[in-house]
């Protein structure tokens, strides 16, 4: 009988060990319960939309405060109608899918800068003092997000925007040419970070990631290029969504990297837990922390 208060712990203590402990929160889901005070709306005048003729969308959050010139030449490109006959002409496994002029004979567009300055870097904290990214990066000695919403890498003296999955930069010829914008590529494929200051980089998509993804890989040139023309994506428009109906723009909206809650993500994508993860990475690329973004909620 002395041994039954033993042998009674012992179960207990079996029962509680075989309760599982509870599930760690997600990134998605913190910035799902994130208050509404914690989202900021992107205008509309800075997404640029996508219609293929197959009825698939994507968004693009521009960045005209890291690429002012490209953007510029962005928007009077899409209000000029110059896109009108453009395709999706190059998709390359693993690495970009590329439209605009597949002729490359095309007039540029009027009105628009035909060599823009090499807007590739700028002097580190030239968009608002940014949040540190309290983890490292592989690339850059020093990252951080700014109150607009954009992961940038830099040094401590300057920084740009990094070549993550969905970033969309300009296609250029040979430096010192830096292209006009009028044709644009997104990045479908594992981050390729060596671009970074050697290509401008003007936004990216925030909605809509599966129309340049999930496309055929060309093979033309090694480059991806569709070597059937047949095979090119034909887009219906181009259009900044500022200039579209009220009714068919949708609001979108950032997690202002100084709400907690962002923190919160950040942490959760680093230590990801229970009930699948059991080794938590305590680190992530920054490619791996973008900002949030979300359609807003209706209703």
């Amino acid at each position: 009988m002395t041994f039954m208060p033993f042998i009674l712990a012992l179960v207990a203590a079996q029962v509680v060990s075989a309760t599982p402990p509870p599930a760690k929160a997600t990134a998605a889901q913190i910035a799902a319960a994130a208050p509404a005070a914690a989202w900021n709306a992107i205008a509309p005048e800075d997404l640029l939309v996508i219609d293929f003729a197959d009825g698939q969308r994507s968004v693009i959050w521009l960045a005209p405060d890291f690429a002012p010139v490209h953007v510029a030449n962005i928007r009077t490109i899409a209000r000029s109608g110059w896109w009108g006959d453009a395709t999706v002409y190059r998709v390359q496994d693993d690495y970009v899918t590329q439209w605009g002029d597949a002729s490359e004979k095309k007039p540029p567009a009027a009105g628009i800068t035909r060599r823009p300055p090499a807007e590739y870097e700028w002097a580190w904290g030239a968009h608002g003092q940014a949040v540190a990214n309290p983890y490292r990066d592989a690339y850059a000695a020093r990252t951080g997000f700014t109150p607009t919403g954009w992961a940038v890498a830099g040094d401590g003296r300057r920084q740009w925007l990094p070549h993550c999955y969905g970033m969309v930069g300009v296609a250029r010829d040979l430096a010192p040419d830096t292209g006009t914008g009028g044709d644009l590529y997104a990045v479908i494929g594992h981050a390729p970070r060596h671009l970074d200051r050697n290509i401008a980089l003007v936004g990216r998509v925030i909605d809509g990631m599966a129309a340049l993804s999930a496309l055929p890989r060309g093979t033309g040139g090694g480059l991806g290029l569709y070597e059937d023309p047949k095979m090119r994506v034909r887009i219906k428009r181009i259009a900044i969504m500022a200039d579209m109906p009220a009714g068919e723009r949708p609001v979108y909206q950032y997690l202002r990297p100084d709400a907690p809650a962002f923190a919160l993500t950040l942490e959760a994508r680093a230590n990801r837990g229970l009930p699948f993860f059991t080794v938590p990475a305590g680190t992530a690329d920054l490619c791996n922390l973008m900002v949030p973004v979300r359609k807003a909620p209706t209703g």
